[in-house]
């Protein structure tokens, strides 16, 4: 009798121990949890690029892949071609079009900032309060032509201070905008650097990532590496081409309905292409917004071109390019952009595809397992 007590005994002591150590390891994971939702939230920005970096490397690594189909040299020097090849056609595009780019930006630019002075017009021309439009008052005049006369010319003379101030608000302006340029080339820089560096030796920082994983789930872990390496691959050739696809169409399009500035509306078009169902919607906006200037015919052929294009990319070239690539429902997608959008800016709008992406191959993985293990259970 005394022996099943005391056996009892000793199972209750290790079914608490056991206990105690299930809640500390729960714990301790929810701590670790929260402690990586808050590095990804402080430092989203520099994951976000270099997360960027991985792209272009994988963009890079697919290029050279498909060249080494045709000309069977090593590696490094397959990438080492693509990257001259971009880089000579990259000088070409700036050579040859820079001055046409920035005549036509600048153009577009000044057509935009009219058609909303004009709009602004027409609704203040129909009873709708737009005061908040205003930047300022420029001060009252002193005389019939605007020139101070008088003696009321000395009040109307900016003082010592306002100048001063004047002066480091223009000092301050001119830094932020070198700082902001700075910024934008060294992001520029680093996303260069990291695609290079990580597509100039692939298997390296694979090796090395799946070796921080345990060894029981390293072969689980290396699947999910490779099935992403692949889908991304896919993914980004498709996206280039749509890219291109949608570049082409709306420059000839709009070139032949005379809208001005159809080489930039085009590129911008192509480049927001990146960017599925908003970036469509932005592009067509700014379209049809920069041919008002060109009367209404030209603004509904505009139109007609950006829903022709919109079907295209939707219904031709999404399907046959990148049906291999990615199946995610539209309605999905739209929500997961908007959320990460909102959360974390043009960074998460920009890039919520390929993030949605990699999270489809994870649970697609866990699925197949799951679906083949039920049969072995049965």
């Amino acid at each position: 009798m005394g022996t099943k007590l005391a056996v009892s005994n000793d199972e209750r002591l290790q079914a608490r121990i056991d206990l105690a150590w299930a809640i500390a390891i729960g714990g301790i994971g929810v701590v670790l949890f929260a402690a990586v939702l808050m590095f990804a939230w402080y430092f989203a920005a520099t994951l976000f690029l270099i997360f960027t970096g991985v792209l272009l490397a994988v963009a890079l690594n697919a290029m050279t892949n498909r060249l080494g189909r045709l000309i069977p040299l090593p590696h490094p020097l397959r990438l080492a071609m693509v990257c001259v090849v971009l880089a000579v056609l990259a000088s070409g595009v700036s050579y040859l079009g820079g001055a046409t780019i920035a005549q036509q930006a600048s153009a577009l630019s000044d057509t935009i900032k009219g058609q909303l002075v004009h709009f602004k017009s027409f609704l203040d021309k129909n009873g709708i309060d737009t005061s908040y439009f205003d930047l300022g008052n420029s001060g009252d005049k002193g005389g019939p032509s605007g020139t101070p006369t008088g003696a009321g010319a000395s009040s109307h003379l900016p003082s010592a201070g306002t100048i001063a101030s004047s002066g480091g608000a223009i000092v301050s302006q001119t830094f932020k905008l070198l700082l902001g340029t700075v910024g934008a080339v060294g992001n520029l820089f680093i996303v260069l650097f990291l695609g290079l560096a990580f597509a100039a030796q692939p298997s390296v920082y694979r090796n090395g990532l799946l070796f921080l994983v345990p060894a029981k789930q390293r072969a689980r872990t290396t699947v999910i590496v490779d099935r992403i390496g692949e889908t991304l691959e896919r993914w980004l050739i498709a996206q280039i081409a749509t890219m291109f696809a949608i570049f082409v169409v709306t420059w000839i399009g709009l070139a032949i309905i005379g809208i001005p500035g159809s080489f930039i509306l085009g590129v911008q078009a192509g480049l927001l292409g990146f960017i599925p169902t908003v970036g469509a919607l932005i592009a067509g906006l700014i379209v049809v917004l920069a041919s008002l200037s060109s009367g209404w015919i030209a603004t509904l052929s505009a139109f007609l071109l950006f829903l022709g294009v919109h079907a295209m990319e939707s219904y031709v070239l999404t399907p046959l390019l990148q049906r291999q690539a990615l199946d995610i429902p539209p309605a999905t997608l739209f929500a997961f952009q908007i959320l990460l959008g909102v959360v974390f800016g043009i960074w998460g709008l920009a890039l919520a595809l390929p993030m949605m992406a990699i999270a489809k191959v994870i649970i697609d993985y866990f699925k197949s397992n799951e679906t083949a293990a039920a049969p072995a259970a049965a």
